[in-house]
């Protein structure tokens, strides 16, 4: 399993509209991709113009080669993209250690 793990930044003004935008894409473009495991969505408390978000896949390919390959990822960044300060910061994490 693998996690993407995306930092975004957006204008604060715009943070209802851009919550609505970011589960929609996921539920509705991301989460019908190849290897789509889960995700989640988290809000800085010190920064509010700054989000995470984590989304698992099965593998580091269903993400690079697969999503990011396919017209959905261009669905996917019309929903988002206009919320976007700056590009999105993007990092792939394999599972360590875990609590349950």
């Amino acid at each position: 399993m693998i996690l993407e793990h995306c930092d975004i930044q957006i204008d604060p003004s715009k943070d209802k509209e851009f919550e609505e935008a970011i589960l929609r894409g996921v539920e509705t473009v991301i989460a019908k991709s190849k290897g789509f495991k889960g995700f989640k969505v988290n809000r800085s408390a010190e920064s509010p113009s700054r989000y995470v978000l984590m989304i698992y896949w099965e593998t580091l390919e269903n993400h690079t080669v697969d999503f990011r390959g396919s017209p959905a990822f261009a669905d996917w960044r019309a929903i988002v993209g206009p919320f976007f300060a700056k590009p999105p910061f993007v990092e792939h994490f394999s599972l360590v250690g875990k609590s349950n």
